[in-house]
Formats: C-alpha cells, sequence, structure tokens
C-alpha cells in the first residue's frame, strides 16, 4: 500500500503545551486509571486523558471522584476529562481544578451516546440546546483562563442524521475560547457501529481555526496516518484501538516521525505485556488500599477485563483463557502466563479490526421535548451525574 501523502506536521499545541506525536488516549470508563496510561505511555508520547469526572460529584468532593484524580509523579501534561450540563456547576468545577491545581488540561465530554446520559440531555445530546452548549463551554473557559489552563471539547456530529450539530457546535467552542475540538465521525444514534464519517471531520477542520482532532476507526497506525491525510486534521484521538495493544502508541510515535516500523508481538511479548499491565494496576490499588493484600486482589480483579482483548486471534485454549480472567494475584497470573506458548506468532488477521464494544444504531434516548427547542439554554433537569467514570 501506498503511504498517504500528508500535510507537514507539527506538535499538537494546547495553551502551553507542546504534545508530540499529536496523539489522545480517549478517556475510556473503568480502563484509562493511572496503572493503564503509564503502560501507555511507556510505548510512546501523547496526552493521556483520565476517566471522566463528573462536575457534580467533583463539587461535592465525591471520596471516590476525588481518588479517581490520580496521576503519576512524571505524568505531563495531567489531562482531565470533565462531563457536565449545567454552567454554574461546570465552572465551579474547574475552578476546584484550577485552584487545587489538579490537571494541567481539561477536555469536556459532549461525546458519550449512552442512554442514561442523553435521555437526561447529557452527553451527545446537549450541543443541540446551542444556547446552553455555548454557555457551558464559556463558562469553564472563563473559569481555567487566569490560571492558563487549556480547555478542549469532544463531541459526536450529533443525535442523528436528521439532527447534525458538529459544525455549529464547533464554531461556538471556537468562539468561546477552546484550545481545540475533537470530533467522533459518528451520531450518537449510531452508537459504536458502522463506519465514522471522516468526511465529516474534513468538513469541521475546514470550519475552524483552532486545531482539530479525529477519532473513529483509528484500528493501526496507518489508519491514523490516512486520517490525517484525508482529513487534515492536526491530530488523532485513541480509543478502542489500543484495548489489549498498548504498544499501538509506540507504532503512532513512528508513524507520525516517518518511520515504517510497526510492533507485531508474538506471544511471549503479549505476556510480558499482560504482566506488566497487571502489576501496574496492583501498585496503583496497593498504593490506595490500606490492606496490601487487598489492594493486589483488586488491581488483578481490574485487570480481568483486559485478557480477552490481549488475546485476540492467539490460538490460546478456551480453559485457560478463562483462568486467565479469573486472577487473584501476580503469583496466579505468572503462573498461567507461564502456560503459554511463546513462540505463537501475532495474528496478523486481526490487524484492522474492531476491538472493545461494538453494538447496532438505535433510537436515542432523549427527555421529553428535547428537539422542540434549539434555543433553551436551561441545565436539562437531572443530568448532572453523581457518579465518575462513565
Amino acid at each position: 500500500m501506498t503511504a498517504p501523502t500528508l500535510p507537514a506536521l507539527r506538535p499538537l499545541t494546547l495553551g502551553p503545551h507542546q504534545v508530540w506525536p499529536p496523539v489522545v488516549l480517549a478517556p475510556m470508563a473503568g480502563i484509562t486509571n493511572v496503572g493503564f496510561r503509564r503502560l501507555c505511555r511507556e510505548q510512546g508520547g501523547g496526552i493521556y486523558v483520565c476517566e471522566m469526572i463528573t462536575t457534580r460529584a467533583l463539587v461535592e468532593r465525591n471520596p471516590k471522584t476525588l481518588r479517581m484524580i490520580a496521576f503519576g509523579a512524571d505524568e505531563q501534561p495531567r489531562s482531565l476529562q470533565l462531563y457536565g450540563t449545567d454552567p454554574e456547576i461546570t465552572a465551579a468545577a474547574v475552578r476546584i481544578v484550577v485552584e487545587r491545581n489538579l490537571a494541567d488540561h481539561i477536555d469536556l465530554n459532549f461525546g458519550c451516546p449512552v442512554p442514561k446520559v442523553t435521555r437526561r440531555g447529557g452527553g451527545s445530546a446537549l450541543p443541540w440546546r446551542r444556547r446552553l452548549f455555548a454557555r457551558l463551554v464559556r463558562a469553564a473557559v472563563d473559569a481555567a483562563s487566569p490560571a492558563g489552563v487549556p480547555v478542549t471539547v469532544k463531541m459526536r456530529k450529533g443525535i442523528d442524521d436528521d439532527h447534525l450539530t458538529y459544525v455549529e457546535a464547533g464554531l461556538a467552542a471556537q468562539d468561546a475560547g477552546v484550545a481545540a475540538v475533537a470530533l467522533h465521525g459518528r451520531t450518537a444514534a449510531q452508537r459504536y457501529s458502522g463506519t465514522a464519517d471522516w468526511d465529516a471531520i474534513a468538513t469541521l477542520k475546514q470550519a475552524l481555526d483552532v486545531p482539530v482532532l479525529g477519532n473513529g476507526d483509528i484500528w493501526e497506525a496507518d489508519d491514523a496516518l490516512r486520517m490525517v491525510a484525508h482529513t487534515g486534521v492536526d491530530g488523532v484521538v485513541i480509543g478502542r484501538g489500543c484495548l489489549g495493544r498498548p504498544w499501538l502508541f509506540a507504532d503512532l510515535e513512528a508513524a507520525f516521525t516517518g518511520r515504517t516500523e510497526r510492533r507485531l508481538p508474538n506471544l511471549g511479548e503479549v505476556a510480558a505485556t499482560m504482566r506488566r499491565h497487571a502489576e501496574l494496576l496492583v501498585d496503583q490499588f496497593v498504593a490506595g488500599a490500606r490492606n496490601p493484600a487487598r489492594g493486589e486482589r483488586d488491581g488483578c480483579t481490574d485487570f480481568r477485563k483486559h485478557v480477552a482483548w490481549y488475546l485476540k486471534g492467539f490460538p490460546v485454549g478456551s480453559e485457560l483463557r478463562r483462568s486467565l480472567a479469573m486472577i487473584d494475584s501476580l503469583a496466579q497470573l505468572d503462573d498461567l502466563l507461564g502456560k503459554l506458548d511463546p513462540t505463537v506468532p501475532f495474528p496478523v488477521e486481526t490487524l484492522g479490526q474492531p476491538r472493545g464494544r461494538t453494538n447496532s444504531p438505535g433510537k436515542v434516548a432523549l427527555p421529553d421535548g428535547w428537539l422542540a427547542s434549539r434555543d433553551d439554554d436551561t441545565p436539562p433537569d437531572g443530568a448532572e451525574l453523581d457518579d465518575s467514570g462513565g
């Protein structure tokens, strides 16, 4: 395949921060914690966003939420995503971030398509209420600006193909002073089905002066190069593509610096990565636990969800897979990983294939009368979630 012709690539500028390569790890609930972010950062450069934090939970000093706002000592810039629907609560949450020096960059979530969020008018439903959207973004920017903390937004194309909002919302966010706009090239109705619309991402890039980031269907580093060539975006956002494949960030760094090598780890190398991932999670949970044994068990429990992603395509028996997905200790993990054949080559047939959640398109759950007025700037009733993480 002929390499795509790329525009001149530069570091991604987010306020005072220069990010190279121009790659962003998308926040994923239950995934992008301290341990996983460190594992990815060990592979390559970029900006790595922690799990989503809800503004209400932060303002109310929810203990779980405060524990989730954690970064490694060498993690720079520290990137935090906030979910909110009320401009005043969002501004209060941003002021807490700034005053307590909790993060160096704030992203606002307007992309979540989950029914429990959209049926309350939050996430990917909120940009339809354009005046409310503009108020909320401006409130966040105004609260963050005195400290020089850049604010970005991440959104979808719209609610569905009949209710697209991405260009109008992007322009409103730009007018409010955001540092960049990220677009997932799907509607809320698509959820994670079908194909991402890279043409829409190109349209947004042409419409805005601030940096635009593209998200959707980047499964390999060469997909990122194709997206940049197709859309002209200033950077890419990586979500499901890195599940069970943190070395994707090494490939992305190579790709953006013009190198052709790509990682195809054999099963032994994958096992070593799995062990490192579990170790980092255990370190994270032990640090936050009164009982180290409980911390190790919790870290291993958190690791279980990653097993199927790491082993996708490898000829590993169902009994061994099941046992790996039930570990309680690192010693148990070591014993089971030792039963893998380290010489098995990487299953190249899985390259370019979707990873993580997939589902069917469907009607978006919305509050009664939500579509009737685009100019109602009243915060949706009951949409301020009191629990972080998605």
